[in-house]
């Protein structure tokens, strides 16, 4: 089992962030017959809670690992979050997204990260676009920053459960969407 630390990393995240609003909803509590409450991650900067991971692994990159720059895949949340890690650590990233990427998310990645990342669109698919984007990285010698399967992704995609649990210490059940499994990952530690 891997060791996070989600408090630690809320504290790396501190001013990158937001505290998210954990916000009651009406209609659907009176649909399930039970309070039901949405956490709010659509308020990031970023519309998506990816931020939180990519930032806390970034950030705490040794400096030899970070020289020649960093690397991701995405289709387009985890890009998000990391262009604007880059941008705000001073870090060089390239960006890998797959070709059918939609020109909204590869402009807002374009946003975020400014003068500080490069795009390369390649691949019909995540799997290969990661592929390229693993081969970039080793020849560059370059790191590499997964969008969900690495300790400090987990940990920094974990303060959302902290939140949720600071907010709501008595919460029953929490409903996660599950993609990559980071987020997932992350809350079920803390529960």
């Amino acid at each position: 089992m891997i060791s996070i630390d989600p408090r630690a990393a809320a504290e790396r995240l501190k001013g990158i962030t937001k505290r998210t609003p954990l916000e009651y909803n009406h209609s659907l509590s009176e649909k399930y017959g039970c309070e039901v409450y949405l956490k709010r991650e659509d308020l990031q900067v970023v519309r998506s809670y990816k931020l939180r991971g990519a930032f806390n692994l970034i950030s705490q990159l040794p400096e030899d690992k970070i020289v020649n720059g960093v690397v991701c895949a995405s289709a387009g949340n985890h890009a998000q979050g990391f262009a604007l890690s880059c941008a705000r650590l001073k870090i060089k990233g390239v960006v890998f997204m797959p070709q059918p990427t939609p020109k909204q998310k590869i402009n807002q990645t374009k946003m975020f990260g400014g003068a500080f990342i490069d795009i390369v669109l390649t691949g019909d698919t995540f799997d290969d676009c990661q592929k390229e984007a693993l081969k970039y990285t080793e020849m560059q010698q370059m790191t590499f920053v997964p969008p969900f399967d690495h300790p400090q992704i987990i940990e920094g995609q974990a303060t959302v459960g902290l939140e949720i649990l600071q907010d709501l210490p008595d919460v029953d059940a929490v409903i996660i969407p599950v993609g990559g499994g980071g987020l997932s990952a992350g809350t079920a530690m803390l529960l």
